[in-house]
C-alpha cells in the first residue's frame, strides 16, 4: 500500500505540472492582457486611465517579464500559498475567494448529502421492484431531473416565485449582509434562502444516481451468487444489503474524484441565474476580464483537488472491493 501511494504521489508531481502549463499557456493565449483590455474600455467610455498604476501593476507582478519567468513566479507563488493579485477586485486573490468558498462548500456539501439521502433509497426500491408502478414513477421523476438543465429550472422556480408569491429567491443572504463579517443573523439568513439552491442543484444529480444505483443493483441482483445465497435461505435483507448492494457501489466510490472539485466550483451557471455568492461567478467573470491570476489559480487548485479525489477513489475501491488490487498480479 505504501509503495502504490508513494508512487502515485509521484505520477500526480508531473500531471499537476503539465496542468499549470496548459492552464498558463490558455490564459496568456488573448493577444491582450486585462491591463489592455482595461484601458481600452476606459477609452471606450470616454474616461481617462490610470497608466501610471497600470504600469506599476505591470511591474510589481511581473507580466513586462518573459513568458516563463511569468509562469515561474506564478507557480512557485501558488504552492507557497500566494495566488497572486486580482486586478479586477484590486485584491489579493485569497481575499477575494474568501467567504465565497465557505459559501460554496456550504452549498454543494448539502446538496450531496441531499442527493445521496435520497437516491440511494429510491435506487434500491427501483431495483428491489423491477417494472412496478413504484419504479416506473420513480425513474420518470428521476429522467425529469436529469433532463431539466439547472439553471432552466432555476428561471422556472424564480419565475412562478415572483408570480405566484411575489418573492424574490435569489441570492443566499439578505442584501444588507452582503460584504459583512459573519454573525448569527448572517447565518440565519443564509440558512434561510440555503434550500432553494440545494434543491435547484441536486435536481440533476439526485435522478442521475438514482439511474446508476438502479442500473448497478440490477446488475449485481441477476448474479449467481445471490441466486444461491436465497437458495440457502437468507433473510432478502441480508441478501440484499451484504454483498450485491455493497458490489453495486463501486461506482460511486469511484465517483469521489469528480465530487471534491465540484464541491469548490459548484454549479456556475446556476449560481449566475440565482446570483449566488460562491465561485462559480467569480470564475466565470475572471475568464472573461482575463483576470489571470485569480482564473489561473482557481483552475490550478481545481486541478490539485481532482488528481486526490482520484487518489482517494483508487485507494476505497479496493478497501470495498477485494477484487481489486492497487498491483496486477499474474492470474493462474
Amino acid at each position: 500500500m505504501l509503495r502504490y501511494l508513494f508512487r502515485r504521489v509521484l505520477i500526480m508531481i508531473p500531471t499537476l505540472f503539465v496542468t499549470s502549463v496548459l492552464i498558463f499557456t490558455v490564459m496568456k493565449l488573448p493577444p491582450s492582457d486585462y491591463f489592455e483590455t482595461y484601458v481600452a474600455e476606459m477609452q471606450a467610455q470616454g474616461e481617462k486611465a490610470d497608466l501610471g498604476r497600470v504600469e506599476f501593476l505591470r511591474t510589481e507582478y511581473g507580466l513586462d517579464q518573459p513568458v516563463h519567468v511569468q509562469y515561474f513566479r506564478w507557480i512557485t507563488g501558488f504552492f507557497k500559498g500566494d495566488f497572486g493579485y486580482s486586478f479586477e477586485y484590486d485584491l489579493p486573490v485569497r481575499d477575494v475567494v474568501g467567504e465565497r468558498l465557505g459559501l460554496t462548500v456550504l452549498v454543494s456539501f448539502c446538496t450531496i448529502i441531499l442527493t445521496w439521502v435520497i437516491a440511494f433509497p429510491i435506487g434500491i426500491y427501483s431495483a428491489t421492484h423491477q417494472y412496478s408502478w413504484g419504479d416506473y414513477g420513480l425513474s420518470f421523476l428521476g429522467l425529469l431531473g436529469i433532463a431539466i438543465p439547472h439553471f432552466l429550472l432555476a428561471l422556472v422556480t424564480m419565475y412562478f416565485a415572483n408570480v405566484w408569491f411575489g418573492i424574490s429567491i435569489g441570492g443566499l443572504m439578505e442584501p444588507q449582509y452582503f460584504n459583512q463579517p459573519m454573525s448569527w443573523e448572517k447565518f440565519k439568513s443564509i440558512l434561510a434562502h440555503l434550500w432553494i439552491p440545494v434543491l435547484i442543484i441536486g435536481a440533476g444529480g439526485t435522478g442521475a444516481m438514482i439511474r446508476k444505483i438502479r442500473a448497478n443493483l440490477l446488475d449485481e441482483l441477476r448474479k449467481q451468487y445471490v441466486v444461491t445465497a436465497k437458495a440457502k435461505g437468507l433473510p432478502p435483507r441480508r441478501v440484499l444489503m451484504k454483498y450485491p448492494f455493497r458490489m453495486s457501489l463501486n461506482f460511486f466510490v469511484s465517483h469521489i474524484g469528480d465530487i471534491l472539485p465540484t464541491i469548490v466550483s459548484g454549479a456556475e451557471l446556476t449560481a449566475v441565474v440565482l446570483s449566488l455568492q460562491t465561485t462559480g461567478p467569480l470564475l466565470i467573470r475572471a475568464l472573461q476580464s482575463q483576470d489571470m491570476f485569480l482564473a489561473g489559480s482557481f483552475l490550478m487548485f481545481l486541478a490539485l483537488l481532482t488528481v486526490i479525489g482520484v487518489l482517494i477513489s483508487d485507494v476505497a475501491l479496493t478497501l470495498l472491493d477485494p477484487r481489486i488490487r492497487l498491483q496486477g498480479q499474474a492470474t493462474k
